[in-house]
């Protein structure tokens, strides 16, 4: 079993450190850290990291993962299914960004049986939503039915540089909805293409939604160097 070492903003800015003994390290991935600041989240995130949160006997702790490889969508290879494309041609759907934030965190905490996005992560978020910093913010999207206004799909996520990075997302489980959250996905990437993101961190490259969807599957060292490029180009 892994050996979790915990993580701090110091260690983050020691490029030599990071670059040799964390990014260099195929045998570790989970990090740990009970600090719940923006500083420390945001730097975790422009260094590549995808920050869960664990339950531990001490209380919740923040759980940033440096993935062994990566689930990234170029646009170009966006795949739509014949009933998503049915689904676009009904029209009976309205997409928003950062209108139902709240909303979005209360859906993934009832949809999910175990939800990490809680408690101080999700306080965190909130603060980082409400908050304005140097290339970064964070993003809800919102998939709701035009006839009832009822939320029937959605994510949320951060935005740095020319990149979308995925955290958490929910779809209803309605019948009349069914496949209507692959729909969301299809319309949140025809959005970023649109507005001239380089592409879409999928995270996690083991959920094969992500592969039908046509995310590419990119080892760290890949990922990294493609990462560096984009998240200090501003759109």
């Amino acid at each position: 079993m892994q050996e979790i070492y915990k993580i701090t903003p110091e260690l983050l800015r020691d490029e030599n450190y990071l670059f040799e003994y964390i990014y260099k390290n195929m045998k570790n991935n989970y990090y740990w850290s009970d600090e719940w600041s923006e500083e420390l989240y945001i730097e975790l995130a422009k260094r590549g990291f995808i920050a869960t949160s664990y339950d531990t006997l001490e209380g919740l702790v923040l759980l940033p993962e440096i993935q062994f490889a990566y689930a990234v969508l170029f646009f170009e290879k966006l795949h739509i299914s014949q009933k998503v494309k049915k689904l676009l041609q009904k029209d009976d759907y309205i997409l928003s960004f950062n209108n139902r934030f709240d909303e979005v965190l209360d859906a993934l905490e009832y949809f999910h049986k175990y939800n990490w996005l809680k408690g101080e992560y999700r306080v965190l978020l909130e603060r980082l939503k409400r908050g304005a910093y140097e290339n970064f913010s964070v993003m809800s999207v919102e998939l709701s039915s035009k006839e009832s206004g009822e939320l029937i799909a959605g994510e949320v996520g951060y935005v740095i540089g020319r990149t979308y990075t995925s955290l958490s997302g929910f779809s209803s489980r309605e019948k009349a909805y069914k496949n209507y959250g692959s729909l969301q996905l299809v319309l949140l990437a025809q959005h970023l293409q649109k507005e001239g993101f380089a592409f879409w961190n999928l995270g996690h490259p083991y959920m094969e939604y992500k592969k039908r969807l046509g995310a590419e599957i990119l080892e760290r060292e890949k990922f990294l160097e493609l990462w560096r490029k984009e998240i200090d180009v501003h759109l």
